[in-house]
């Protein structure tokens, strides 16, 4: 089949390269205009593009700044493409431009719909505790993330599971699936099924405050934060160290959730020693894996130790 894709995050470049492996054809690559990103807020590309122009400069790009627009449609209509294959493009995509590819529009979706439709559903199924999610195809309407689905395949969430591990797994789950799909399309065998609208979640796009660690809360629903943003960007807390009051960054933890109750205020450090940093939580405690300092490297708990004998204060809101 013909193909146009539609993507932007590096999730995306992922399957993008994936399917240039296949037998199908990439007449073309569609993702979101230059950003400017970081301190310097330079014009960086996307990571669709990045790779795009790496690996096969003679591709088309298309940049639009909306890509529902008329003369957007028109540059997608001369490329003559049987299907559109979307993943994580980053705008709403309206009926003028589904109504394009006579084999219609698939999205891969990193939830098992209908539970997380929207912008985070890793993030939100880790937060919330999941052990199973998975990635759904599906067909795409006007309405987000509310096709009906095409393929599913399944991924266990082990509990120390990060976002950055997920990622990696969903990412593999999704090129299975996908190549089922386009197989099923391709010959006409594809059965979609509808999404049980009273089973639907949403997942918001993750906000500043939930980088934010509240030790009243407890152990279990903290590990889950620390672990929803690790690698990047990270949970947080202030912490008054050698005097000084600065951002403490936790990018692994582990939950205690038996740990002996009334041991002190949430927030209160119950052991510093050696190897391990374990802090009161709202019920149970919390033992740091790997902290940074806001202007420092990460550190292992133990490095940490040695270089702060001294054990921080951490800060409560």
């Amino acid at each position: 089949m013909k193909i146009i894709f539609f993507g932007t995050p590096l999730f995306a470049a992922h399957i993008l390269d994936f399917l240039k492996t296949t037998d199908h054809e990439i007449l073309a690559v569609v993702t979101r205009p230059d950003r400017p990103r970081g301190r310097s807020q330079k014009l960086l590309p996307s990571a669709v593009k990045a790779l795009t122009c790496e690996k096969w400069p003679d591709l088309p790009l298309l940049q639009p700044e909306k890509v529902s627009t008329e003369t957007a449609a028109e540059a997608l209509r001369e490329l003559g493409a049987d299907l559109y294959v979307v993943v994580a493009y980053g705008e709403i995509i309206k009926t003028n431009i589904l109504d394009i590819p006579p084999k219609g529009c698939i999205n891969i979706h990193a939830s098992l719909l209908p539970k997380y439709r929207g912008a985070a559903p890793m993030q939100r199924c880790l937060m919330d505790g999941e052990t199973e999610t998975g990635i759904t195809i599906m067909e795409m309407v006007l309405k987000m993330d509310a096709g009906a689905m095409l393929d599913v395949e399944k991924v266990a969430i082990p509990h120390a599971m990060t976002f950055g591990e997920l990622e990696e797994k969903l990412c593999d789950a999704a090129k299975v699936g996908l190549a089922r799909a386009l197989e099923k399309i391709e010959t006409n065998t594809l059965v979609a099924t509808p999404q049980d609208e009273s089973k639907v979640t949403f997942a918001s796009k993750i906000s500043f405050e939930d980088r934010i660690l509240d030790w009243s809360r407890s152990a279990s629903d903290l590990h889950n934060q620390v672990r929803d943003l690790s690698p990047f960007p990270g949970t947080f807390c202030f912490a008054l160290v050698k005097g000084e009051k600065k951002r403490l960054i936790i990018k692994k933890a582990v939950d205690l959730p038996d740990c002996s109750e009334d041991r002190g205020e949430p927030g209160k450090t119950l052991k510093y020693a050696q190897d391990q940093w374990v802090i009161q939580c709202g019920v149970g405690a919390l033992s740091l894996l790997e902290v940074q300092l806001e202007g420092k490297k990460a550190m292992a708990i133990g490095d940490f130790i040695r270089g702060n004998p001294t054990p921080p204060t951490i800060a409560i809101a």
